[in-house]
């Protein structure tokens, strides 16, 4: 029961973040100069196209009454119409989000390989220069943003090296018998291996670009839990047993340690989403991320309104689900 009110009162205030973010990116990106309309028609367009085009689009409105049209469509499920491709918002925003997903989830997954292999290294080895070294590469991870890995990456597997794609989301070429947009998760599902492998091909490097910063912070975390964990009477305890060191730190200390981090990792999953933007666009990956730099760029005012509710809807619920699990898996609060 007192989990049902938890998720109902978590509920409630993420209906009340998406209503505030709503109308902070409604009123902003109206305020800010600049006429949409203007950059729809040719030179020659006269006043009276402009208020044509800015009566059907709701823009010769007051801004109350666009947020008021625009939030009862919005309860309806329609989102609006986008001003540049004139397609319904919510099929485009949802017609990219399983590349961003697909993304975002592969570059988690070796973030968390790599930063977990990195921590437990460095416990293995504390105390010796090899700890140190470790300290010396996550550093380095972590001071380089993601799009400057993204172009070293281009540079060294794309051009001198070129071993995976660097442009696109799978091959042009390739037969596509797919009846979603989860390319990555359907090509398995229907055994071709050969158009995972592609679809690999073409995510590797921009995962792998916004893994390596993430990995760097999972990384320091976690070693820094394992290094208390390592300290406490029950992992004494076990070495009394006469249990080996790789068994104390996997079996022994691992569980306790990895709590914190795995409220991390949700977090930092959110932000991965939304820093896929500027590794979407270095790529030329089709994404949510490539979509939303061409709707700032065109002023696509009802099409930023859908990409930016979205982002906030998933980080909303990520974090809701990170509660709960870490929740679910602390015993603390478990009995509490």
């Amino acid at each position: 029961m007192q989990l049902l009110q938890t998720i109902f009162l978590r509920l409630i205030t993420t209906a009340v973040t998406l209503f505030g973010v709503a109308v902070i990116v409604f009123v902003v990106i109206r305020i800010v100069p600049g006429n949409p309309i203007a950059m729809m028609l040719p030179p020659g367009a006269t006043e009276a196209d402009i208020a044509r085009l800015s009566a059907l689009y709701g823009l010769d409105k007051s801004i109350p009454e666009q947020f008021a049209i625009w939030s009862g469509g919005v309860l309806r499920g329609d989102f609006g119409t986008s001003i540049t491709t004139r397609q319904p918002v919510l099929g485009l925003v949802l017609g990219r989000l399983p590349a961003t997903l697909e993304l975002a989830i592969m570059a988690l997954v070796m973030a968390v390989l790599i930063g977990g292999v990195m921590a437990l290294t460095g416990t293995r080895l504390r105390g010796t220069r090899s700890e140190g070294a470790i300290d010396v590469a996550n550093g380095m991870a972590l001071s380089i943003p993601d799009f400057l890995w993204g172009l070293v990456l281009i540079l060294a597997f794309g051009v001198l090296l070129p071993v995976f794609h660097i442009s696109g989301r799978i091959t042009p070429s390739l037969q596509l018998p797919f009846s979603t947009n989860f390319y990555l998760f359907e090509s398995l599902v229907r055994l071709r291996f050969d158009l995972w492998a592609d679809i690999v091909s073409h995510m590797f490097l921009p995962a792998l670009a916004l893994a390596i910063p993430l990995s760097a912070v999972i990384g320091q975390l976690l070693k820094q839990s394992l290094k208390e964990t390592m300290h406490l009477d029950y992992v004494t305890l076990s070495r009394t047993k006469g249990y080996g060191e790789n068994h104390v730190i996997l079996h022994e200390a691992l569980p306790n340690a990895i709590l914190p981090t795995l409220t991390l990792i949700g977090v930092q999953f959110t932000f991965l989403i939304g820093g896929t933007v500027i590794i979407e666009r270095l790529f030329s990956y089709e994404g949510l991320g490539n979509l939303a730099i061409d709707a700032v760029i065109n002023r696509d005012l009802p099409l930023i309104q859908g990409i930016v509710i979205l982002f906030a809807a998933i980080f909303t619920v990520v974090n809701l689900v990170v509660d709960l699990l870490y929740a679910t898996l602390n015993p603390r609060l478990r009995h509490a």
